[in-house]
């Protein structure tokens, strides 16, 4: 029979994975900030012409300047949570879609390391569209819609504690 403290230790595991996954660290929202450059322009962008621009169906801004998306590496949680709410799908499930664009010469959305790498690509790209974190949307960028955690789009600044 197992002792006291292997019991105390299961117990405090099994509270522990009932925790929820911590959504947000220090300096963390749980809102996601679509990002241009500073001197972006263009009419305001719909949920549905973000997603034509990072499915590679829509190639150009309305001034002619190409389209340049970029993406967040496949594993990072961002990545997931904007998939799903703008891509409607996983990444994962996205690379068949890659491959068939990719052989009729399409590529896919350039990726970044982290969100740092996301403000500093998209504040230095002309064209460029990326999303971060809403706290990690600085003045070197534009934020132009926000999705909460539900999937929802808000077209002004959402009330956020970056802490």
């Amino acid at each position: 029979m197992a002792g006291p403290a292997i019991l105390r230790a299961l117990l405090f595991l099994l509270l522990l994975s009932l925790l929820p996954l911590s959504p947000a660290r220090a300096g963390e929202s749980n809102v996601l900030a679509i990002i241009v450059p500073p001197d972006f322009s263009a009419r305001s962008l719909t949920a549905a012409d973000i997603s034509l621009i990072f499915l590679r169906k829509k190639l150009y801004w309305p001034n002619g300047k190409r389209m340049r998306p970029a993406n967040l590496p496949t594993q990072h949680v961002l990545r997931k949570r904007f998939s799903q709410h703008v891509l409607g799908s996983l990444p994962e499930v996205q690379a068949e879609y890659w491959n068939e664009l990719y052989f009729h010469g399409t590529s896919p959305p350039h990726v970044v390391n982290s969100q740092e790498a996301m403000v500093r690509y998209v504040a230095d790209t002309a064209g460029a569209i990326g999303y971060v974190d809403a706290c990690a949307a600085d003045s070197r960028v534009k934020a132009v819609a926000w999705i909460d955690d539900d999937g929802v789009f808000h077209y002004s600044a959402p009330v956020i504690s970056c802490n």
